[in-house]
């Protein structure tokens, strides 16, 4: 259901995110986009988006006229919208309707930020504010795109990609991981944290991560990576190196990688660093604020190795950083886990190698 327009959040109005669905959408993207930005958070204790749809015809058959989607506003309510999510459909070769690219031209020329997830790419090229720019969408229409677009940066191993205010996301899951970036890159990582766990779903894939997974589930339980990396995840203050994670999954260091590879589209390392870039943006918006604590705590060793990461990963120094996302007066920081406990003999300073 929208959230009522009048609601406010800290006396200002809350980013409005705005989804267009159009004929042929596809269901499941527009229901991760509904579970991501339009649930309310009581668990937080306010809410973080003013949510709407909007269509250009009163009935929409949606995929394959499987679902029929009624009683939302017109196109109009597109140019309202601070973050507007673009159509998608199966059959990319139809040509979008004259409306709809307006609307996306519209709030691409005011500002606001444009989203495309899977075929959704092919909506926001057609519009004219691809050209030049990165992008990606699902592996099987990589080629008809670039036959399509070729003005258009196409990235087609990524899970999605972020370039600034022009997003896009693979497919289908891939919405899920772009969806709770945008949240994290909007609230920070401990709200986007609480909104993961309300989804049972990973808090962060990186968007670089590659989009085919070879082996997505192992053949053999054996070969599961969740023990190492719960064990790793309990340990990240500690020098941990990929030696020692092969170690304790009883593999050899080349098997380790290829177990990344294969199920998660990554390397141990990137893993590793990630999971404490991820734990130092927890600490800071928890309230710490001396950086070489939390650069200790997270494993990242010092502060000017914490500087450099969030500069490349956030965009944002460990300042910065603080000043956006944390902890005000009169606010909680929601559910957290235990951070680490800064006496524990297995604090070090070694980053990992």
């Amino acid at each position: 259901m929208p959230q009522d327009s009048s609601q406010r959040v800290g006396g200002a109005a809350p980013h409005r995110v705005v989804v267009i669905v159009d004929e042929n959408s596809n269901p499941f993207e527009l229901g991760c986009a509904t579970e991501v930005f339009g649930l309310r958070r009581p668990e937080l204790g306010r809410d973080l988006y003013d949510f709407r749809l909007c269509s250009p015809e009163p009935l929409t058959l949606m995929r394959d006229g499987f679902f029929t989607l009624t009683g939302v506003g017109g196109l109009e309510a597109a140019d309202s919208a601070d973050t507007l999510i673009v159509p998608n459909r199966p059959d990319t070769d139809v040509p979008r309707r004259p409306a709809v690219l307006g609307a996306v031209r519209r709030a691409h020329e005011r500002g606001a930020r444009l989203v495309g997830f899977c075929s959704g790419a092919f909506t926001l090229a057609e519009a004219g504010v691809l050209d030049g720019r990165r992008a990606t969408a699902h592996w099987q229409w990589a080629a008809a795109f670039r036959a399509r677009f070729p003005s258009v940066r196409l990235e087609d191993d990524v899970l999605f990609v972020d370039d600034g205010d022009i997003l896009t996301a693979a497919g289908s899951a891939a919405a899920l991981d772009l969806g709770l970036h945008l949240v994290r890159r909007d609230h920070g990582a401990e709200v986007a944290n609480s909104v993961s766990r309300r989804l049972v779903f990973a808090a962060h894939r990186d968007g670089g991560q590659r989009q085919f997974i070879e082996r997505p589930v192992p053949d053999l339980p054996e070969e599961s990576l969740a023990s190492v990396l719960s064990w790793a995840q309990e340990r990240l203050d500690a020098p941990l190196t990929v030696s020692d994670l092969a170690e304790h999954a009883s593999v050899s260091q080349a098997t380790l990688h290829r177990r990344f590879r294969a199920q998660l589209g990554t390397t141990p390392l990137a893993w590793l660093t990630g999971e404490r870039l991820s734990l130092a943006c927890r600490l800071i918006e928890r309230g710490e604020t001396r950086f070489d604590v939390v650069a200790r705590l997270s494993g990242l060793g010092t502060a000017a190795n914490l500087r450099g990461l969030m500069r490349r990963r956030t965009g944002l120094s460990p300042s910065a950083y603080r000043h956006r996302f944390g902890l005000r007066t009169g606010e909680r920081s929601p559910a957290p886990a235990p951070a680490p406990d800064a006496t524990s003999p297995s604090h070090r300073t070694t980053t990992s190698t």
